[in-house]
Formats: structure tokens, sequence, C-alpha cells
């Protein structure tokens, strides 16, 4: 069939996707992204019923661990052993994803910061101070970049 340049195609409104349903990224130990994800940055780790009924046999056989972020967005983390070793240069991004941030209340930004020092965490850059607010880049286990930012204060 050919596209005609009038054609009007259907489109997505405004509003109707609602939000982000949720995050799966790909992990080669998985035991570090949990110790990362849950102890580190304290995300709650979903168990028993809470997890989704989709995933409970990969859950059970260990191939996928769950966690809820604080305003209900779920991370999936997906075991893959075989995965390719990030890049030795953490500047290098091995995917067109750039990063999962997580908001902060800014009093608690700077102790978000000296906690992962404390845990030798890789940065990338920051903490940065900009207009929209304050930020810290770093990486997770599997060299994905995350950052924790938080509003300007008031």
């Amino acid at each position: 069939m050919i596209s005609h340049p009038n054609t009007i195609k259907p489109t997505l409104t405004a509003g109707q996707l609602r939000r982000v349903h949720h995050i799966a990224l790909n992990v080669c130990d998985m035991e570090a992204s949990r110790h990362f994800y849950g102890d580190i940055l304290g995300l709650h780790q979903l168990t028993g019923e809470e997890v989704p009924s989709t995933l409970k046999e990969l859950v059970a056989a260990g191939k996928v661990t769950n966690f809820i972020t604080p305003d209900g967005t779920i991370l999936d983390l997906f075991w893959e052993p075989e995965l390719s070793p990030p890049n030795p240069d953490p500047y290098r991004q091995f995917t067109r994803a750039n990063h999962l941030a997580f908001d902060i209340a800014p009093e608690l930004f700077d102790g978000a910061v000296e906690v992962l020092k404390q845990h030798q965490i890789i940065i990338d850059h920051g903490p940065v101070t900009r207009p929209t607010g304050r930020g810290i880049y770093f990486y997770d286990p599997d060299g994905f970049m995350i950052e924790i930012r938080c509003d300007p204060k008031v």
C-alpha cells in the first residue's frame, strides 16, 4: 500500500499514555545488582505476592528480580549471565539508553552522594548544579548510568 502525503494517520493523543509501567535492564551478576539497587539505592525488592504474576516463574528460577521505585514504577532485572561486559571505558555507552534518573529531596542529596562514595560506586560526573537542580551520575554493576537528582532548594 502506498502512503499519500496528505493521508491522515492515527496517533496517540496527549494523556493516553499514563505513566512508565516498568523499566527492564539486563544484568550479568544478579547478586551484585540486587545489592546495588536494594541495599545501596534502597529500592524495595518485590517478593511473594508482590511479584507480578507474569514473572513468578522467572523469579522463582532466579532469572528475574523486581524492585519498585517510590513512585510505583517497577524495575525488572533480567539475569543474562552471558551479557557482554561493559566497555572498560565507562564514558562509552553500550546502548541507546542514556540513563535512569531517581529523584531525591534536596536536603537528602549530599547524604546520597556520600553513600555512593562509601560504597566506592564509580562516579561518571558530578555532583553538578544546574538551574533545574543538582545531580550526580554513576554506574550500576553492569555499567548502566544512573542519576540521583534533586530540585533546587527553595
